[in-house]
């Protein structure tokens, strides 16, 4: 957030709590550029006295820039809320009220007052999928001058999850240990042993082909302790986005992204690893991946062994040398 962009009424819409964090703490940093003695206040919405915030947000005496955080904004009580509303619509150009407002029912007639009052929003609500997650540790690396390729920046929520505390976490941590070019091949050795970055590594290495690499993976995987089942699923996730990619036909990944349903980096990577590929070929790894599921989530005797068969088994599909 810059100086200019810092309105007298923000409204920080959203419950991801990174998010919320980091746009209440813009804002403070915002007015003391500034203004280096900014008076910031920090109130809970449900708690703070009516008649505090009211005095707070009133002309000063001795002017000077005042900048009000309001957190957990759906908790205010109905007086409180009548005294915000009332101010929003005249505020004073060097008062600041930040608003943080979860988005839910609870409240809503607080956060549809301000925005009706002309409130800037700052969006702040949980990502909602893998695509928008991606998007964030892109951002995350771009905030920090680093540059990573889509394949890496899904390596990252692959191996880390979906919290975002530890994705920015995890990229400052890149950031720092390297030269700032982040590629796939540097957040496996940062991350492998990880369940899903494990099972993926697997997969990839996979069908491409590269057997020694895709055992070293699996059997590094399994002597970390990581849970067969991901492993299993991410090899199946990969034979069936290759088969899908080249049924599909030519044609840029950008305009295949919406038939398929899939994002473009994951359709560029399917179609990386479907050259070398035959239609008879993929048959027998689907149909590989497909036992090795059933065999893994069946409760097979030797796990490992299934895995590692499977392995093999797609490895020789694309070899041409599997049977059918």
């Amino acid at each position: 957030m810059t100086p200019v962009s810092l309105a007298p009424i923000l409204l920080v819409l959203g419950d991801e709590e990174l998010l919320v964090t980091r746009a209440l703490a813009g804002a403070a940093a915002s007015a003391r550029e500034i203004d280096s003695g900014a008076d910031v206040r920090d109130y809970e919405a449900g708690s703070v006295n009516p008649g505090e915030v009211a005095e707070m947000l009133s002309p000063s005496l001795f002017g000077g820039r005042r900048v009000l955080l309001l957190r957990n904004g759906q908790d205010a009580r109905k007086d409180l809320v009548t005294v915000l509303l009332a101010y929003a619509k005249n505020p004073d150009p060097d008062v600041h009220l930040v608003v943080a407002h979860a988005g839910g029912a609870k409240g809503k007639a607080f956060a549809d007052g301000l925005r009706s009052a002309g409130a800037t929003v700052i969006p702040a609500a949980k990502l909602k999928g893998e695509r928008e997650r991606i998007a964030f540790v892109r951002d995350e690396f771009r905030r920090g001058g680093a540059k990573a390729s889509d394949d890496a920046a899904s390596a990252l929520v692959a191996s880390v999850g979906n919290d975002l505390r530890e994705l920015a976490s995890a990229c400052a941590q890149l950031i720092a240990d390297t030269d700032g070019r982040i590629g796939a091949d540097t957040v496996a050795r940062y991350y492998k042993g990880r369940a899903e970055v494990s099972g993926f590594t697997v997969a990839d290495a996979a069908m491409v082909g590269d057997l020694p690499a895709a055992l070293e993976a699996l059997r590094w995987a399994l002597h970390v302790g990581v849970d067969p089942v991901p492993i299993a699923d991410a090899l199946a996730d990969g034979v069936r986005t290759v088969a899908r990619v080249s049924s599909a036909g030519r044609g840029s990944a950008y305009q295949l992204a919406s038939s398929l349903g899939m994002p473009a980096w994951k359709i560029e990577r399917a179609q990386r690893q479907g050259r070398g590929w035959t239609p008879e070929g993929l048959v027998d790894a689907m149909q590989a991946a497909a036992e090795c599921n059933a065999a893994v989530k069946g409760g097979a005797d030797d796990r490992g062994y299934a895995l590692e068969r499977a392995v093999f088994a797609v490895a020789a599909a694309r070899t041409g040398s599997g049977t059918r």
